[in-house]
């Protein structure tokens, strides 16, 4: 499990969702992190914005996400959560294909290691939606850099080995 420097980096074009109630751009934080992760990385932030904690309305914004050519992946933050409020991963359910259950199996164990057994608390997940990748992270600081640096910047780095997300892109949307 390394990246292979032989190899070239592919960057991908990434749109970035907070789901929030209570944050505006200001105080979008989690949000701030991960956008200047995605662009560290050299990947291309495509779209940033805020929707409220409405599953209807985040699947509006994932569909019009899903189905934009210079979007390869989502990645959004808040919402996952076990309150009434929190529905993201709802919203997820109307727009996916596929899961990913590694994904949240992974983060919660990676948080698991900062905040202990509170971790339960996260719905973090991760679906395929018609050949794009959405990955949903908490709202919290420590939660999106846990999941940025702990796993999407391996996965989402064509040269990480053995494999990667990125590699399969071109064969997601076999029938």
């Amino acid at each position: 499990m390394a990246i292979d420097t032989s190899r070239t980096f592919r960057p991908i074009r990434i749109a970035l969702l907070t789901v929030s109630d209570t944050r505006g751009p200001d105080e979008d934080t989690s949000g701030d992190i991960l956008a200047a992760r995605i662009t560290g990385a050299g990947h291309t932030l495509a779209h940033r914005t805020i929707e409220r904690d409405d599953a209807g309305k985040i699947a509006e914004r994932l569909n019009l996400w899903i189905d934009d050519p210079e979007v390869d992946a989502v990645v959004s933050t808040g919402g996952t959560g076990l309150t009434g409020r929190d529905v993201t991963p709802e919203a997820l359910d109307l727009v996916k294909d596929k899961d990913i259950p590694g994904f949240g199996e992974l983060f919660r164990w990676l948080s698991y290691k900062t905040i202990g057994t509170s971790t339960v608390q996260s719905r973090a997940c991760a679906v395929l939606a018609r050949g794009t990748y959405i990955f949903a992270l908490p709202g919290s600081n420590g939660a999106v850099k846990d999941g940025w640096d702990g796993i999407l910047a391996e996965q989402l780095d064509s040269r990480n080995r053995p494999c990667n997300f990125v590699e399969l892109m071109p064969r997601l949307r076999e029938v």
